[in-house]
């Protein structure tokens, strides 16, 4: 009988948890799928904009990693404190695991600490606990000046600060307050979207312009006041504000640039088709990835990426295991729903790989995209959890 094969998956996030569903289905019983993270519940990040603004309650947009045994998974809730890619080995809480294949899936480590006085002065709504307190922060509000901030010019779910100003508008306006609130988007990035496209940005900013939000891109904050309530940026300009809602700056775990598989631009490097880091057995997919682009920018960093690239490392390395010729290849194909407020959404879909630029195409929103995204999140419960 032969002995089974053991390929360990780093992170239960989106990426993680496609990746150990669809080994699980392509492997043989004796093979094992373990999913290591030392978070035990597993956030669809997604809806954290929808808990900002009051339409989801925490305990709706997260489940239990543990569900996966369920599955034929198994699930080790620990720290990665170590990755030794040449040895396919991991150090979880103190245990080294040695394994036949390793993904890794850790997506993007948050930094507020490389911008002084960020994370006391404002919520990260990038998690859990500062999307709630935002919510909360709103809640109790009838005039101000709310300011969404994006930190650093490259970071994951590249519409989400733009969405959660608009939805923030639609919550003021239906509560009746939103003549008392100034709302501003300052941006480090030169425009929203810009990956997608010059026709991408402009639709943002128009709908932006169109609910009166002000929006001032290009912008680079180098430190904020918690008790003055003021942001400071490059340019010797300031801001005050009342409620401010951040987008940090991004940075790999320290466990991946400690491991010696991040390169000089700070993440893995992989084949853009297969997913491969060069180490072999290793794989990398998700926001802990850069792969560079025609127009000299990187893959944006979101969700739908990771899935897909889940979806082709499994595929192959299920084929290599069984001796057959992996031919799965992750296209650069990707959508996102853009959340407007008011029941509506719009939604963009198109090739990123395109040369010599991505080939984007935007629909305008719409009650039928935003039933879509609910819709979506329904079924990634049902589907995959």
């Amino acid at each position: 009988m032969n002995q089974g094969k053991t390929v360990l998956v780093l992170g239960g996030g989106v990426g993680g948890v496609v990746a150990a569903r669809r080994l699980r289905s392509r492997l043989p019983a004796r093979d094992r799928v373990v999913v290591i993270d030392r978070e035990p519940q597993h956030l669809f990040a997604p809806s954290l904009l929808w808990l900002a603004v009051g339409q989801r309650r925490p305990d709706q947009i997260q489940r239990p990693l543990e569900r996966l045994r369920k599955r034929g998974i198994e699930v080790e809730i620990g720290e990665i404190e170590a990755i030794e890619p040449e040895a396919r080995a991991v150090r979880v809480s103190g245990t080294r695991r040695t394994a036949d294949a390793i993904v890794i899936s850790l997506g993007a480590a948050y930094a507020p600490e490389r911008v002084p006085g960020l994370a006391e002065a404002g919520h990260n709504a990038y998690t859990l606990a500062g999307a709630a307190a935002l919510r909360a922060d709103l809640e109790g509000r009838t005039s101000g000046r709310i300011v969404v901030l994006t930190a650093a010019p490259a970071y994951r779910c590249p519409a989400a600060p733009y969405e959660l100003a608009l939805l923030i508008e639609s919550r003021l306006r239906r509560r009746g307050v939103r003549d008392g609130f100034r709302i501003e988007v300052h941006a480090a990035e030169p425009a929203p979207m810009g990956v997608a496209g010059a026709h991408v940005s402009a639709a943002v900013r128009e709908l932006l312009a169109g609910r009166d939000i002000g929006y001032h891109p290009g912008r680079t904050v180098t430190g904020v006041e918690p008790g003055g309530r003021v942001l400071r940026f490059d340019d010797d300009s300031s801001v005050g504000f009342d409620v401010l809602a951040y987008v940090p700056p991004h940075r790999a775990p320290a466990v991946v640039t400690e491991s010696g598989l991040a390169g000089s631009a700070g993440w893995i490097a992989v084949d853009r088709s297969t997913m491969t880091t060069g180490v072999p057995g290793v794989y990398a997919i998700g926001d802990v990835t850069t792969i560079p682009l025609a127009v000299g920018k990187p893959l944006p960093k979101a969700g739908v990426f990771a899935h897909a690239q889940a979806e082709v490392v499994a595929e192959n390395l299920a084929a290599e295991w069984a001796g057959r010729t992996p031919t799965a290849a992750f296209d650069g194909h990707g959508a996102c729903f853009i959340e407007t407020g008011d029941g509506r959404a719009g939604y963009g879909s198109g090739d990123f790989y395109a040369e010599p630029a991505p080939e984007i195409r935007l629909h305008p929103p719409g009650r039928r995209w935003h039933l879509g995204k609910v819709l979506f999140e329904k079924t990634w419960w049902w589907r995959w959890l």
